[in-house]
């Protein structure tokens, strides 16, 4: 294999190519990415971007010289297995022996509300806030409550409107999403949930969301927080087999030999992962896949999030049914741990401001096998 092409500009597409050359390959690398900027760092954009603590300078992650190609500000418009080529929206057409599909996804819109996906989203929310608009958020999910949380300690006027009956309900259950949510009450943010929304209202420019019940928020500032769409639609016609996202094998391996793909744009072993920590990772197990050589160890999944000056802290897999129980601290302080288990075993654990026994237990969750 003597040219790789990577299909996808952000953390994945960068870690794969950081990935091909740890794994000594020492080919032609070609990265494409939608945006124009190099690749930065989004965890940061709902948070200390949107409130000025950091710049966009601070966002820069390729600080090393890879010896790559760059081909940015283009989208990828279609791939070609027999050609093996893909075809960029310049009319451009690259060759390559190998695909890494890192495409990733894009925020699922709703009408003419802001979205948080991009760092271009971010400059044009953070304006919005600096005038301390009233701000509805359509959303109780990590995005939607890290918003809260800037727009609040910027001084805006917050409410948050949530669908479900209790937000977070999926990743950490019923019990642990009501603490969570707990926090936007605890520093004067309005939650309202179990109510969908009808739509949004305004002429010029939106001025208040109506939600089914009948109530009507008015709002200089709309926020949907609704979730995010893969970016696959380019692979139509590729004969990948895409549900959801690229389907792959847990080590990103898809239904053609010399693509794989990785990153928010996957469905891998059956779970498409949007967290940074598997968006850092999973590329040198894809990369090794397409290498041909032995993937590293899988990890636990884990993720973040600071909301209101609290750090959550979250590793492993809940599924329904699974018994939680409090070992350290306690949810009504906002400070506690909380671990997760099936069959008298740990299978995920949770922290709120407790960084150090968070570590000591994920290791413990990580060291018990699941299934994958």
């Amino acid at each position: 294999m003597e040219k790789v092409a990577i299909v996808g500009a952000s953390l994945s597409g960068l870690a794969a190519a950081r990935a091909l050359r740890r794994q000594s390959f020492s080919g032609e690398i070609i990265l494409i990415g939608a945006e124009r900027r190099h690749p930065y760092d989004r965890p940061p954009l709902s948070k200390d971007f949107l409130t000025g603590a950091c710049t966009e300078t601070d966002l820069a992650l390729d600080g090393e010289d890879l010896g790559i190609d760059w081909r940015l500000g283009v989208t990828a418009t279609r791939l070609d297995p027999r050609g093996r080529s893909v075809h960029l929206g310049d009319g451009t057409e690259i060759r390559a022996d190998g695909v890494v599909i890192a495409t990733g996804a894009r925020a699922r819109k709703l009408g003419r509300a802001r979205t948080l996906r991009t760092l271009d989203d971010a400059i044009a929310l953070r304006e919005d806030l600096r005038r301390r608009p009233t701000v509805v958020i359509i959303g109780a999910g990590f995005i939607g409550a890290e918003v809260a949380s800037s727009a609040r300690s910027l001084g805006c006027d917050v409410t948050v409107v949530e669908a479900l009956d209790t937000p977070l309900a999926g990743p950490l259950g019923p019990e642990m999403g009501a603490v969570c949510a707990g926090l936007h009450g605890d520093h004067g943010v309005r939650l309202r949930t179990g109510v969908p929304v009808r739509g949004l209202t305004g002429s010029d420019r939106v001025e208040a969301v109506e939600l089914a019940d009948g109530t009507r928020l008015p709002a200089d500032v709309v926020v949907a927080g609704i979730g995010a769409v893969p970016d696959v639609e380019w692979l139509d016609g590729s004969g990948l087999a895409v549900a959801g996202g690229v389907v792959t094998d847990a080590y990103g391996a898809t239904s053609l030999p010399t693509v794989v793909a990785t990153g928010d744009c996957a469905v891998a072993a059956g779970v498409r992962n949007e967290h940074w920590s598997h968006a850092m990772d999973h590329p040198a197990t894809a990369v090794a896949t397409l290498l041909g050589g032995t993937p590293p160890p899988a990890r636990q999944p884990w993720f973040w999030s600071d909301q209101y000056g609290v750090r959550i802290q979250f590793a492993g897999r809940r599924e329904p049914g699974d018994a939680v129980r409090i070992v350290e601290g306690d949810p009504e302080q906002r400070d506690f741990l909380a671990v997760y288990e099936r069959d008298g075993h740990p299978v995920a654990v949770l922290g709120m401001n407790r960084p150090k026994s968070f570590t000591r237990w994920r290791r413990q969750v990580r060291a018990v096998p699941q299934e994958a």
